[in-house]
């Protein structure tokens, strides 16, 4: 695919959305990279293409590259573009799993200090993997 397909990927970003416009690009990069929609050396648009598709500064674009960058999960080659490391879907996964840790404990902390057991909380946790499926 061309840079200028790339950028879809990620969809609308938003001010009105949770999270910093950069944080929300480094968010749905991850994602797309660790359920494998974006592969090790595919290439992303570049700052400009995807600033202006987005609607963003190119400040913003930069940003959110060079965090991930400096996660191991694309890199930069200059003159050729910036793409997905080798390792990018297992950094992406790695970074995943412990923003999935915090949010989980910050939930069952909200749940126990409204006054669910361990066992209540056990039960919560199923109900919600149930509506996953």
């Amino acid at each position: 695919m061309a840079n200028e397909h790339k950028s879809w990927l990620i969809g609308p970003i938003s001010p009105a959305a949770g999270g910093t416009l950069y944080q929300q690009i480094v968010d749905r990069l991850k994602r797309e990279i660790s359920e494998g929609r974006l592969k090790p050396g595919a290439s992303l648009p570049s700052f400009r293409q995807l600033a202006a598709d987005l609607l963003v500064s190119v400040i913003t674009v930069n940003r959110a590259y060079e965090e991930l960058e400096r996660e191991g999960i694309i890199f930069r080659r200059q003159g050729l573009g910036t793409f997905v490391a080798e390792q990018g879907h297992d950094r992406s996964r790695e970074a995943k799993l412990a923003t999935a840790k915090v949010m989980l404990r910050d939930g069952f902390r909200e749940a126990a200090e409204a006054g669910l057991k361990p066992a209540e909380l056990a039960e919560l946790a199923r109900e919600i993997l149930k509506e996953m499926k």
